[in-house]
This record gives C-alpha cells, structure tokens and sequence, in this order.
C-alpha cells in the first residue's frame, strides 16, 4: 500500500511541476511557487488536504485544457499547424486529471473504512 500512496504521490507532483513551469513560463511566480509547494499538503494526513489537492489536480487540467483551446483558435486563426500542440496539452490535462482521479480514490476508500468502523467527523 506505501508503494501506491507513493506513486500517486509522485504522479501528484509530476502534475505540481508542469503546472507550476506553465505559471513560471507565463511569468507568474508566486501561482508557480504555490503549485510548487502544493504536495506538501500530503503531509497533513487528512482528508481535507487531499481533496483540496484533487480540487487543484483538476483546476490544472482545466487550465491545460483551456491552454489547449486558445491555442489551436490561435494557430488555425494564422493557418499553423496545431495537431501536435493540443495532443501534447490534452495529454498534460490527463496527467492532472489522472492525480486528481487517483486521489479521490484514497479519499473514497478512506471515507468508507471510517464509516464501516463508526467513526464520524
């Protein structure tokens, strides 16, 4: 099970870094820095730190997918090619999703052993 957790929190901050390098790139350090320091809410333990991270893993995939729109309307728009540079955002956006994705699970599974043991919040 550490194997699992392990990986999903690899995968978690595999996402971190490309969104935080999206952010850096547009030159905007401090949301860079944030999404840098994101999986240090694993730290937590709790339940509310992974779903404020499966919120953010989402929140980047939409953002990779609305990077991905406006580039395609803007090199259509100039008659470029833009096939290769929405497969590669689309597939950014599955990353995210898929560490947000592999979170709610924990969270899902977490959720039903305290419930099956009685214990409430």
């Amino acid at each position: 099970m550490a194997v699992t957790m392990f990986a999903r929190i690899a995968l978690y901050a595999i996402a971190a870094a490309l969104i935080a390098a999206h952010f850096l790139r547009a030159g905007e350090l401090i949301p860079a820095t944030l999404c840098l320091m994101a999986p240090l809410l694993f730290l937590l333990k709790s339940r509310r730190s992974l779903l404020l991270l499966q919120g953010l893993a989402y929140a980047a995939a939409a953002s990779w997918l609305w990077t991905a729109w406006e580039l395609v309307a803007l090199r259509r728009a100039y008659g470029r090619p833009w096939l290769l540079g929405a497969a590669i955002l689309i597939a950014v956006a599955a990353v995210s999703a898929l560490a947000g994705t592999l979170l709610r699970g924990r969270t899902h599974r977490d959720h039903e052993l305290n419930e099956s043991s009685g214990a409430s919040r």
